[in-house]
């Protein structure tokens, strides 16, 4: 089964992840140094920026009137929906920023080019970072999911204060809720003032 309409989705017929623990050894984290392409054609190393940043990452977005990337991409447990996880980052992003959020980014392992046309074409007002090389998510063992011969990241967010992570969001679901899950933990817990 697959719904063709990428933002209009019944997430009844959609099967739900599990927390299978392996975001578990995140928070805490230091971000490690790695720099990766975004899709203002700039590099950005997360390691690197001060204050409170989100990241929020899915295994791939889908294409208007272009085919799943397997049949039952639907059926996977947390596959389906990453287009609406990163409409809901957009539509929210001046919520985010008020409540603290310095910056925000998406994550995928999808290419800049593709990664680049989904964000012209969803009018995004954030970068979007391309782990195509998998460094970020290697280094940070990641949860990944492997379909049709690639390594995708499983949809999470990150919470990361000072280049640490503060908080992650794992397993999300629904995934056109995340960023409002979000939002409303940015305003529970303010990031602080200085430095610890």
């Amino acid at each position: 089964m697959n719904q063709k309409n990428l933002l209009d989705v019944d997430w009844s017929r959609i099967p739900a992840p599990t927390d299978d623990g392996a975001a578990a050894h995140l928070p805490g984290l230091s971000i490690p140094p790695v720099s990766l392409m975004a899709t203002n054609d700039t590099r950005v190393a997360l390691a690197d920026l001060p204050g409170r940043t989100v990241v929020f990452a899915y295994p791939r977005t889908g294409e208007p009137g272009k085919i799943s990337l397997v049949e039952d991409w639907d059926m996977i447990p947390g596959a389906r929906g990453c287009t609406p996880q990163t409409c809901s980052f957009r539509d929210l992003f001046a919520e985010l920023k008020a409540a603290g959020a310095a910056q925000v980014f998406g994550l995928s392992t999808q290419g800049n080019a593709y990664q680049t046309e989904m964000a012209s074409r969803l009018h995004l007002p954030f970068p979007v970072l391309s782990d195509e090389k998998l460094e970020l998510t290697r280094a940070l063992d990641l949860p990944i999911m492997e379909v049709a011969g690639l390594t995708l990241i499983k949809r999470l967010a990150l919470v990361i204060d000072d280049a640490r992570i503060t908080y992650v969001f794992y397993p999300v679901f629904p995934p056109d809720r995340n960023a409002a899950d979000v939002l409303a933990w940015l305003k529970d817990h303010p990031a602080s003032s200085s430095s610890d």
